[in-house]
């Protein structure tokens, strides 16, 4: 559940996070049994909270100042700190904060300001603050006259009471390696490695850990609207953000102003998260092969090879080299398919990750060192946003706890999908031992009476949140919801800089409330060209968000 806003910011670590559309006809996971389950939506204590703490924060505001030089924000960005309950339930307990960024409405041109618009980009995990950077782009001007620009951390991301489950510092080191076909034994040492991630959550996050949940962001995003003044919300919401945002319209639809989602997570109560996670293999199986085609392409400029068999066959070659020998000593196979991971989420990388394979096998290792290996200065912040994503996702719904499961449900996917399919179940498998008895009930996502209309963004091709998700969440969300597709495309955040035919129908939806139609199609983006890694017209477009993750 990622998006694209590090370019202005931080660097989002290289985890899947985006969630997916699971497999037709997938059947819905019984809960553990040793789980106690709350309410989706509880009528209670939390509720009566959240309402409590949102009037509060309207009274008081924001008081937005110069940021902490940490936050590595200047010029117009001002931020602020939120606090809101640690447990709902207890409105006047334990409090944390948030930490939240604005860049206030240039009103250029005589624009009329329209309010806050709130960006969330996605994760589970995935800090806000730089949003309000684009501000400075000339595609987000008209946007940025009519909004203040707001972005936050979510709590447990950066300095909003930051979780993390081990020493960062183990993050740092590699090489990493992963056999290409796991065996009995590696299997058995990814479930121990699993357990002990989810005992150091409990033992680092202690009492707290329960409380990091999508109802609880849900419950902040509230607060937050509060705060800013505004009565309702308008939001831009990527992948993760795009489930948060569908739960926020469910529980709170008199205060949904205008919502943009992009790049949707399936919201089917019945495939959170696990059979969500499990359908990211064969999708992001195809982005791989979207990526070894688009190299054979170019074999004149790669030379590895004019088919993607053939392009298969020389990464296999890089992934043989770096399990005997590590790049630079530093990258295994483990952080090799990380980096070729970035391929299924955002084409911008291609030129890069092709020319760092044939480079490495011209006998110039130093490319793909440089693209793959560990990197200690961004280990907290990788080891953050695991920890947040894990924490979500286990406290969200029920999981498998039997790894007998995981393996016949991971098996046959990962001899048609094997490039992704067994690294993602070791991603999430914390969620079979998670050490906190009573987790969440995953919200029915519907679009209820007076919820105003909304707009769904999403790509043909995403690996991350695959297509059928956006019908889903659609569908949900009712007859208001329209649906902008771009098609044959695949990188994952559609909106901010990459389709300029996407962008235009996002920016009138925003500063005019126009739906495009029901279902509206965009050409795809133009594919990158050909460069080599030195080449410096490979850089990004400027105009592109933060990442979504």
């Amino acid at each position: 559940m990622r998006t694209r806003l590090a370019r202005h910011g931080a660097a989002v670590a290289a985890l899947s996070l985006a969630l997916c559309t699971p497999a037709a006809g997938a059947a819905p996971v019984p809960p553990t049994a040793e789980a106690e389950w709350a309410d989706a939506v509880p009528a209670g204590a939390e509720s009566a909270g959240a309402a409590l703490a949102a009037r509060r924060a309207a009274t008081a505001r924001l008081d937005f100042r110069a940021c902490p030089d940490v936050e590595g924000l200047s010029g117009p960005v001002r931020c602020a700190e939120l606090r809101v309950p640690l447990d709902y339930a207890r409105p006047d307990g334990p409090q944390i904060s948030l930490t939240v960024s604005r860049v206030a409405a240039t009103r250029a041109r005589g624009a009329v300001r329209q309010g806050a618009l709130v960006h969330h980009p996605g994760g589970p995990g995935a800090s806000g603050m730089h949003f309000p950077l684009v501000a400075e782009l000339p595609e987000w001007q008209r946007i940025a006259a009519a909004y203040d620009l707001v972005g936050y951390a979510p709590r447990g991301v950066g300095r909003s009471a930051p979780l993390s489950c081990q020493d960062p510092a183990e993050r740092a080191t590699g090489p990493t390696q992963e056999p290409a076909e796991p065996s009995p034994a590696y299997k058995r040492q990814r479930v121990r490695a699993a357990r002990a991630y989810a005992r150091g959550c409990a033992q680092r996050a202690g009492a707290a850990l329960p409380y990091y949940s999508t109802l609880n962001n849900a419950r902040d995003l509230h607060v937050l609207r509060a705060a800013l003044g505004e009565d309702r919300l308008t939001f831009l919401g990527a992948s993760y953000g795009t489930y948060l945002g569908a739960v926020y319209a469910t529980l709170h639809p008199g205060h949904v102003r205008r919502m943009v989602l992009d790049s949707a997570v399936d919201p089917d109560p019945r495939r959170v998260w696990y059979r969500n996670t499990l359908a990211q293999g064969p999708a992001f199986e195809r982005r791989w092969y979207d990526f070894r085609a688009w190299a054979a392409r170019h074999h004149a400029t790669y030379r590895l090879g004019a088919t993607p068999a053939a392009v298969q066959a020389s990464y296999e070659r890089v992934r043989d080299a770096v399990a005997r020998t590590p790049a630079g000593g530093r990258v295994g196979t483990g952080e090799l398919r990380a980096a070729y991971l970035q391929v299924a989420y955002d084409d911008d990388v291609w030129p890069q990750r092709a020319s760092a394979l044939a480079a490495f096998l011209r006998g110039d290792p130093a490319q793909l060192t440089a693209q793959a290996a560990p990197d200690p200065a961004g280990a907290a912040a990788a080891e953050n946003a695991t920890a947040v994503y894990t924490a979500v996702l286990c406290n969200d719904a029920p999981w498998p706890a039997d790894w007998e499961t995981w393996e016949r449900d991971h098996t046959v996917p990962a001899r048609e999908a094997p490039f992704e399919t067994w690294a993602h179940a070791f991603l999430h498998l914390p969620c079979a031992s998670w050490p906190v008895p009573r987790r969440q009930r995953p919200v029915a996502v519907e679009g209820p009476a007076g919820l105003p209309r909304t707009l769904v963004v999403a790509a043909e091709r995403d690996g991350a949140t695959p297509y059928a998700g956006a019908l889903e969440l659609q569908r949900r969300l009712g007859a208001g919801a329209g649906l902008v597709t771009e098609a044959g495309a695949g990188s994952h955040g559609v909106v901010g800089g990459r389709n300029d035919c996407v962008d235009r129908h996002v920016e009138r939806y925003l500063l005019t409330g126009a739906v495009p139609g029901w279902r509206v199609r965009c050409a795809p983006h133009p594919e990158p060209a050909p460069v080599s890694l030195d080449d410096r017209a490979a850089g990004a477009r400027g105009a592109l968000l933060p990442p979504v993750v």
